[in-house]
């Protein structure tokens, strides 16, 4: 299994996040691609520079001053309009939506009707999109972070002077380890949490790994105190047993129609979810009821509980934590009679290859040659060779 580690022991915003990961090995020509199908007024410029001693790439999006605000459904259909894979498309998706959730929190507002500032700007777009594009490219399947320092002081806001973290960066770290900082400085940005934390499933020291490449992601800023860049270390899990921690979130549900069910299944996975599913339960009094279970990093588990509680009305949410055993896995595409179909490959040490494909790019394949999805799928799975090397 693929590994990223996001060593933010001086922060994390957009820009050191893309710079890390260039410098790390990804392809800056491919991030500049994607983001220039955007159709956004900006030039994408990666160098490397010397930030504190250290040898670092600094990624800076030039665009001009904007003074229109945007929605989520205009940032949205600019993805959606841009040439970007299923995947890439996803992740930005879930980053931006992470975002309004936070704004819509702080200013009492709804996701739908919440207008962005400074992170719906241009060059605030070409971050969050191109770091999506840029993990992707990695190709790592575990995404770990180290606790996060905010800083000190106060930041100039659209709303004028606030205390730091600025109040959308303290909603984005709700549920996340805060790292200690006695600097004078903004050292985690709305961009920077916004794309941590949607990305990462775990927090905490660097995990077991066979480290491939280290990426040095420079800041803006010079700080006195120590070197302003984001580390960012790649390699393969070491745990040869391929297992991770998880926690369970349950509810035991007798009084909600199985719409409204439904519609709390949706918006705990586009929330970040791992699995959400339901089993039928009988309950006191012979009530049939239904238990929501929830599988989910550790950092979503207060906006995932959030949900629950105003989804549902439940009086009460369990949690524990649980280990579970993972395959290795990669992403792996299958030539079809109806074109190429994305997938995952995933295997144990030793042991055969599977393939499984995309939900999403099925549909999409049976949408673009009007066949069923179910001769999509079969045809994925035949096209499929067991003898792929993992």
């Amino acid at each position: 299994m693929r590994v990223a580690y996001f060593d933010c022991f001086s922060g994390i915003s957009g820009d050191m996040a893309l710079g890390a990961l260039v410098h790390a090995g990804v392809d800056a020509d491919a991030i500049r691609g994607a983001v220039a199908s955007l159709g956004l007024p900006v030039e994408f410029r990666a160098a490397r520079v010397r930030k504190g001693g250290f040898d670092a790439t600094h990624v800076t999006v030039v665009a001009p001053q904007e003074h229109a605000h945007r929605h989520l459904h205009h940032i949205t259909k600019m993805i959606d309009a841009g040439r970007l894979s299923e995947r890439q498309r996803q992740l930005a998706h879930k980053i931006f939506r992470r975002l309004a959730e936070a704004e819509a929190a702080v200013h009492g507002s709804t996701v739908e009707k919440v207008h962005f500032h400074e992170v719906g700007a241009a060059d605030s777009i070409a971050d969050i999109v191109g770091a999506a594009v840029a993990i992707d490219l990695l190709g790592v399947d575990r995404i770990v972070a180290s606790p996060v320092p905010t800083g000190r002081g106060a930041v100039q806001c659209e709303h004028g002077l606030m205390p730091i973290p600025a109040p959308g960066t303290a909603e984005l770290l709700k549920g996340v380890p805060i790292a200690p900082s006695a600097i004078e400085a903004e050292l985690t940005t709305p961009t920077g949490a916004a794309i941590l934390t949607t990305l990462a499933s775990e927090f905490g020291p660097l995990p077991a790994m066979r480290i491939e490449s280290i990426g040095y992601g420079a800041g803006t800023r010079d700080l006195a105190e120590q070197p302003n860049v984001l580390r960012v270390f790649v390699g393969t899990s070491a745990d040869a047993t391929g297992t991770d921690r998880v926690w369970v979130l349950e509810t035991n549900l007798d009084d909600l129609a199985g719409e409204l069910v439904g519609h709390c299944t949706e918006q705990l996975l586009a929330a970040g979810a791992l699995d959400v599913f339901t089993t039928p339960i009988g309950m006191k009094k012979n009530r049939p009821g239904v238990l929501l279970s929830v599988l989910c990093a550790e950092a979503t588990i207060a906006p995932l509980e959030a949900i629950m509680f105003r989804e549902t009305a439940t009086f009460g949410v369990r949690r524990y934590s649980a280990v579970r055993s993972t395959l290795d896995r990669r992403s792996h595409t299958v030539a079809t009679p109806f074109g190429p179909v994305a997938g995952k490959l995933g295997w144990r040490p030793g042991g055969p290859a599977v393939f499984s494909p995309e939900y999403e790019d099925c549909c999409r394949v049976a949408a673009e040659q009007r066949v069923a999805l179910r001769d999509v799928y079969a045809a994925a799975i035949r096209a499929f060779d067991p003898n792929t090397t993992p």
